[in-house]
C-alpha cells in the first residue's frame, strides 16, 4: 500500500503538517513534514495483511493506521501526541470522526519519560557529537606498534622511536612472554638474520604482537609493553568516528561547523523545546505545539549558545518537571479499557 493509494482510496482521516513547521521554527531551508492517520480497507482489516505505517522514501511523510495511531498515543509518544494538538494553520484534512480522540484520554505522567527522557538521550547524542567535533580521529589508521613502548634507560620511549634510533627493523625482532606479567615481552633482535624471528607484528593490521621461538643464550635486547587496552578503546572510536562521517548530514555538520560551538545546535534545539513541552504538559495538562520563544529556540539553533550553558538550561528544567510531575493532577497512565472502547467504536463506525 502507498501514499497514493491513500489518497485514492479516501483513507485518511487526518492530515498535517508537522516538525518545525508545527513548531513556528521553520526556516528558509527547512523541510516539510507530514503526518497523518488512515484506516485499512475492511478486506485488509479483516484479513491477514495489517499495514501499520505507510511512509515515502524519506521517511518525511508518514501515516499511521488509526489502530497503531492509538497504540502509541496510550504510550504518550510525542510526535503522536503534538498531532492532536496541531495549530489549525497545518491541518491539512481532518475527518469529523477524529474529533472522539481528545487528547485528555491519553496525556499522563507517562510524559516525564517520554518528553524528557528522550530529551536527556539527545543530550547524551549531543555529548557524543562534541567528543567526535573536538577530537576528530584521523583517517590513517594506527597500528599495535603505536602502542607498544621499550625500556631505555632510565625510562621509556615508544617503539617506532626506538626501532628508528637504533637503525632496527620491526620484522627481524622477536617477542617472548615473561612470566606473571601483562602486556610485557623480552625482545630480541636477531643481528644475523638467521633466526627468522617472526617480528614484533605479522602486519600493519595485525591486532596483537607476535611471539617467536628463541634459542637459548639469546642476549635480550630490551623488553616491550604492549598496551593492548588502549588499542583496542583506540580501534573502537577509530570506527565510530568513521562510521558517524560516513553517515553525517553533511549540511547539517558545515552548519556546526560554521556557527564554531563544538555541538549540534539543532538537536540541542530541540533537546530544550521537548523539556519546555514537559513542564507544560504537567503544569496545564495540554501541549502547545507552536512554541511561543521562537527567538530563544532559533538562537540556539544558530549557535548562540556556549554548550556548558545550554547543559545548565537543560538541567534546571529537568528538575523543574520533575518537582510539576510530582504535584500533576494528570492520571498515571492512559485509560487502557477506554482507549480501547473508543478504537472498537470508531472501527464500527467507519466499517458499517
Amino acid at each position: 500500500m502507498t501514499i497514493n493509494d491513500l489518497k485514492t482510496d479516501d483513507l485518511i482521516l487526518l492530515e498535517c503538517v508537522s516538525g518545525s513547521r508545527a513548531y513556528g521554527l521553520a526556516t528558509e531551508k527547512s523541510d516539510t513534514d507530514i503526518k497523518g492517520v488512515y484506516y485499512l480497507p475492511k478486506n485488509k482489516f479483516y484479513g491477514t495483511t495489517y499495514i501499520p505505517q505507510v511512509s515515502n522514501k524519506t521517511n518525511d511523510v508518514v501515516y499511521y493506521e488509526l489502530g497503531r495511531f492509538i497504540e502509541l498515543l496510550q504510550k504518550n509518544n510525542p510526535n503522536i501526541l503534538e498531532l492532536l494538538s496541531s495549530p489549525k494553520d497545518c491541518i491539512l484534512q481532518q475527518h469529523p470522526m477524529m474529533n472522539k480522540i481528545k487528547q485528555e484520554i491519553f496525556l499522563s505522567k507517562m510524559c516525564k519519560e517520554t518528553f524528557g527522557g528522550y530529551a536527556v538521550a539527545q543530550i547524551k547524542k549531543a555529548r557524543g557529537l562534541k567528543k567526535k567535533i573536538v577530537n576528530p580521529v584521523e583517517l590513517e589508521r594506527k597500528s599495535v606498534l603505536d602502542f607498544c613502548h621499550v625500556l631505555a634507560g632510565n625510562g621509556s620511549m615508544p617503539l617506532k622511536e626506538w626501532l628508528k634510533e637504533q637503525n632496527i627493523s620491526q620484522e627481524n625482532c622477536g617477542l617472548v612472554n615473561i612470566a606473571h606479567t601483562k602486556g610485557v615481552y623480552a625482545l630480541y633482535y636477531d643481528k644475523k638474520f638467521s633466526h627468522k624471528y617472526r617480528g614484533i607484528v605479522s602486519s600493519e593490521m595485525a591486532n596483537e604482537v607476535c611471539l617467536s621461538s628463541v634459542p637459548k643464550g639469546e642476549e635480550v635486547k630490551t623488553h616491550l609493553f604492549f598496551n593492548a587496552e588502549a588499542y583496542s578503546i583506540y580501534c573502537k572510536d577509530y570506527k565510530e568516528y568513521w562510521d558517524w562521517v560516513g553517515k553525517r548530514n553533511d549540511e547539517r555538520y558545515l552548519t556546526n561547523q560554521k556557527h564554531g560551538k563544538p555541538y549540534d545546535a539543532k538537536n540541542m534545539m530541540h533537546t530544550i523545546r521537548l523539556l519546555q513541552m514537559a513542564e507544560e504538559i504537567a503544569l496545564y495538562k495540554t501541549i502547545h505545539v507552536r512554541r511561543q520563544n521562537r527567538d530563544e529556540l532559533l538562537a540556539i539553533k544558530a549557535g548562540d549558545f556556549d554548550y556548558e550553558d545550554l547543559l545548565s538550561m537543560a538541567n534546571d528544567l529537568m528538575q523543574k518537571i520533575e518537582d510539576a510531575f510530582k504535584t500533576s493532577a494528570l492520571p498515571d497512565q492512559p485509560d487502557t479499557n477506554l482507549a480501547e472502547q473508543l478504537l472498537v467504536n470508531m472501527r464500527e463506525i467507519l466499517y458499517n
